[in-house]
């Protein structure tokens, strides 16, 4: 079984032990890639970006996903100004689903219709170019004090959404073509998260090896950012953002949600 998934921090704990199983062979990219991968048929099934479940005739694998409820802390527009006043925003392109995002709020939220350009993630290279930038995964879960430091302002996204909504936001989750998957396979894949949210501190230890200052950043930020489960809240969450999605041109259609 081929799963491609994604190397960020915040989806170890999906694969937690995985790597070993004879049953699956795991390849690690950036978020879009993985859904490029599954497109393809690259792989069997992959963790994508929600927004790209409604590229396919996909099944979604049941409770498991990358989610938050307020403050994700990895995706984030970094501005030096008001975001009133953003009139130019520079998109790192590695995730569809926070690009989706930023057009739904700009569009809801923010009240605003600014300019987009795939940049990055540089964030000095990004703010020379653009009034904000869009940064997601690990360089936005450690830019902070930096950005900081030089009077840029971070707005999570997570917390915007959750803010404006009431509800969680799935970032990504495995899914497959239909029949991919049997009982067995899907339980593995559930067994493995068990054992992999229950382990913050070693995951983050492993994945920032050196690093005590970012080990502690990734440590928390997998306790108290970041779940790794699907329920009643977050299957609406996604409802909202893809119908969100669809009237603000971002997607045709808002699709169906469909299980394993």
């Amino acid at each position: 079984m081929r799963l491609g998934t994604v190397g960020y921090l915040n989806a170890r704990p999906l694969v937690y032990g995985l790597e070993r199983s004879p049953r699956f062979s795991i390849r690690f990219d950036v978020p879009a890639r993985c859904a490029e991968l599954l497109h393809e048929r690259a792989v069997d099934v992959g963790l994508i970006p929600s927004i790209e479940y409604l590229r396919g005739d996909y099944r979604i694998v049941p409770d498991l996903a990358i989610r938050s409820r307020g403050p994700v802390a990895s995706v984030a527009l970094f501005t030096n100004r008001p975001i009133a006043d953003v009139r130019s925003i520079a998109l790192d392109t590695s995730s569809r689903t926070s690009v989706a995002l930023v057009r739904v709020l700009c569009a809801r939220v923010f009240g605003i219709q600014p300019a987009f350009e795939g940049r990055g993630p540089d964030l000095d290279d990004m703010l020379s170019r653009a009034d904000a930038a869009l940064i997601i995964g690990d360089s936005a879960l450690i830019l902070p004090a930096t950005a900081r430091h030089h009077g840029v302002e971070k707005i999570d996204l997570g917390e915007v959404w959750t803010k404006a909504t009431g509800l969680p936001f799935v970032w990504a989750f495995w899914a497959g073509r239909p029949g991919a998957l049997d009982p067995a396979d899907i339980g593995a894949l559930q067994d493995a998260r068990d054992r992999g949210v229950e382990r913050p501190e070693e995951i983050a230890r492993t994945y920032f090896s050196g690093s005590p200052e970012h080990e502690a950043i990734g440590a928390r930020y997998l306790r108290d950012n970041i779940q790794h489960f699907l329920g009643a809240d977050e299957r609406a969450g996604l409802e909202h953002f893809y119908r969100y999605a669809a009237e603000a041109g971002v997607v045709e259609r808002a699709g169906e949600l469909r299980f394993f």
